[in-house]
């Protein structure tokens, strides 16, 4: 124990808090402190938003983080202090390991210290990430049990299965997948899903949704899992965050959704170009950096600004598959009781209004041009991170300007803290801290 007078700067994810006091800092806080606290206060409810992917769970997390100021004005706090955050809490919940030649920080320890913020909310608190759906029952149970005595609620996303199949395959693609589209669809339509055990299979661990509700419904009523229906293609924008703000008691109409980008989409010579690409790289190079490298700097960044092409659809022969998966899905929520959020009918897959065309078609000319604008695009990534002070930096006044530049440029003390949290819960006790004082900042400056 030892008394503290001076200016404490805790950085982490994007975060810098001073304090000041003449008060002795324990090196951690007894358990049974932080229940009493917790008791004594009205319990918030913490909606944890589990998925699934590529059903409209990224839009909606970039509306939430890029409007975070007017939400915590309404009473919902994000814990944390990025998005990153939430992601590697569910690594973290899921028992996942990082590779030692990974540069980030430890994430063992990220999902209690989200679990502690989270209960520290007046109101609400949202927790979101779409991997959180691959959790198994052991791993559920432990969410919960860790963010009581606050009023769990699970929110589900799920999408028409002719919409997501092409979008799952050119996701998995940028996640190194070489298997071409119609093999792909074989493996998960004719073999996995016809598996006792689907959900060993990763494309149905996050997507065999009534299987998903199951496990998480063992240890929340079904009257606190919401199913929020993706609306389809060319639809309101909107309307999903509607819906979403709807569960989360907010004005709808007190964010500003433009400041959400839309999700990068490849065009079928993009994806078919990556897709040949991850054929020839070795496997030397780890997943994280093919992450860094290829997804973000390359899929994100160069191919999906590139003019928009034909768009990839389910097969003819694939579609009264896709129709028949969606009776039983819709039966099966109905049945389970659970909250419905939207159209269960946008679960049907409309009538097919495009010819499919096959990836593997594209010309070897267009193939090429993928190329040669990818390749000048790792040129330029390679010398911005060789030569970062050749960028200009952005000035602004605001305070979460100011701490994501701090950070940025701090990446040692960033991995320093998460090391330091994975060994040692007192730092978890700072780090829960350091987020309270900023969100009271953060909704008291919001008019």
């Amino acid at each position: 124990m030892a008394s503290v007078k001076a200016i404490v700067e805790c950085v982490q994810g994007s975060w810098i808090v001073s304090a000041v006091t003449d008060q002795s800092l324990p090196g951690d806080v007894p358990a049974r402190a932080e229940g009493r606290s917790a008791a004594a206060r009205h319990q918030p409810k913490v909606f944890l938003h589990i998925g699934e992917p590529k059903t409209g769970s990224t839009f909606l997390q970039q509306v939430i983080w890029r409007n975070r100021a007017s939400l915590a004005a309404q009473g919902v706090v994000l814990p944390g202090h990025h998005p990153q955050d939430h992601f590697r809490a569910s690594q973290d919940l899921r028992g996942l390991k990082k590779l030692p030649s990974d540069p980030a920080g430890s994430w063992t320890g990220e999902w209690d210290i989200l679990a502690r913020q989270s209960k520290q909310a007046h109101r609400a608190a949202v927790i979101s990430h779409e991997l959180f759906s691959a959790a198994d029952a052991e791993q559920a149970s432990q969410a919960v049990a860790s963010l009581r005595p606050a009023e769990v609620h699970v929110v589900l996303n799920v999408r028409d299965m002719a919409a997501l199949l092409p979008a799952e395959w050119q996701e998995s693609v940028k996640h190194r997948n070489a298997r071409g589209w119609e093999d792909w669809l074989e493996d998960v339509i004719d073999r996995e899903s016809l598996d006792q055990d689907r959900r060993q299979w990763w494309f149905w661990r996050v997507h065999d949704t009534l299987a998903i509700l199951r496990i998480w419904s063992r240890y929340v009523p079904a009257d606190r899992i919401h199913v929020l229906t993706t609306p389809p293609r060319g639809a309101d924008p909107g309307l999903l965050w509607q819906r979403f703000a709807g569960l989360l008691e907010v004005d709808p109409t007190s964010v500003d959704i433009s400041r959400a980008r839309a999700n990068a989409s490849l065009g079928l010579t993009e994806v078919e170009f990556l897709r040949r690409l991850n054929a020839e790289l070795s496997g030397e190079i780890p997943d994280w950096f093919y992450m860094w490298t290829v997804k973000e700097g390359l899929a994100h960044a160069a191919l999906a600004a590139r003019p928009p092409g034909e768009r990839l659809v389910l097969p003819k022969e694939r579609w009264s598959w896709a129709c028949e998966y969606a009776e039983t899905l819709t039966a099966g929520l109905r049945e389970a009781g659970y909250d419905l959020v939207g159209d269960v009918a946008e679960l049907q897959p409309p009538d097919p209004a495009e010819v499919p065309v096959s990836p593997a078609d594209q010309s070897a000319e267009q193939v090429l041009d993928a190329a040669i604008q990818a390749t000048a695009a790792l040129v330029l990534n390679q010398y911005r991170k060789e030569y970062p002070a050749a960028q200009p930096e952005a000035s602004s006044g605001a305070l979460a300007d100011r701490v994501t530049a701090r950070v940025n440029a701090s990446p040692r003390i960033k991995r320093t803290l998460r090391e330091l949290s994975s060994r040692h819960s007192s730092v978890r006790w700072l780090r829960v801290l350091a987020w309270r004082v900023l969100e009271r900042s953060r909704s008291r400056s919001t008019p």
